[in-house]
């Protein structure tokens, strides 16, 4: 999944802040943490298609980080090829295009309640100050290194 690094806009920067959360194994497995005890916890798996973790984490974020209705999320989750593949529901070769209803939507957005949304967001800004802290760090040594070589 590529994404435009020099947008300045509010739907790129979220899909890259959540694909650094997905592939980061100590934070993605403290988000899915919370959210199986926020959603799964006492549940059975009937086996019913619809939704998994990571979705329903994609959506609500995006619903929140954007500021959309539902509606607008309902189009964004049939159209927008890079929300499709964040979610895991396109691919490139776009064979068999997986769609989810409105309502499955406002449901599954919903079980994020007020309590777990607080969680994910100490969360993700844990997560946030250790990028960038990380990001600092290197730029700074990068910076001595070329200071080094010029006096050289």
């Amino acid at each position: 999944m590529k994404i435009n690094q020099k947008s300045r806009d509010a739907t790129s920067k979220l899909f890259i802040a959540l694909k650094e959360l997905y592939t980061n194994l100590e934070y993605n497995n403290q988000l899915f943490s919370i959210l199986e005890d926020a959603i799964l916890k006492g549940k059975q798996e009937i086996g019913r298609k619809g939704m998994n973790l990571w979705q329903i984490f994609v959506l609500a974020q995006t619903r929140l980080a954007l500021n959309i209705s539902y509606d607008r999320l309902h189009w964004m989750v049939d159209n927008d090829t890079a929300l499709r593949q964040l979610l895991g529901i396109e691919t490139d070769y776009r064979y068999e295009k997986i769609t989810f209803e409105y309502q499955n939507i406002v449901d599954n957005v919903k079980l994020l309640d007020a309590s777990t949304l607080l969680k994910i967001n100490d969360l993700i800004v844990r997560f946030g100050h250790d990028v960038f802290k990380i990001g600092a760090e290197l730029i700074k040594q990068q910076r001595q290194k070329e200071k080094l070589s010029q006096a050289a």
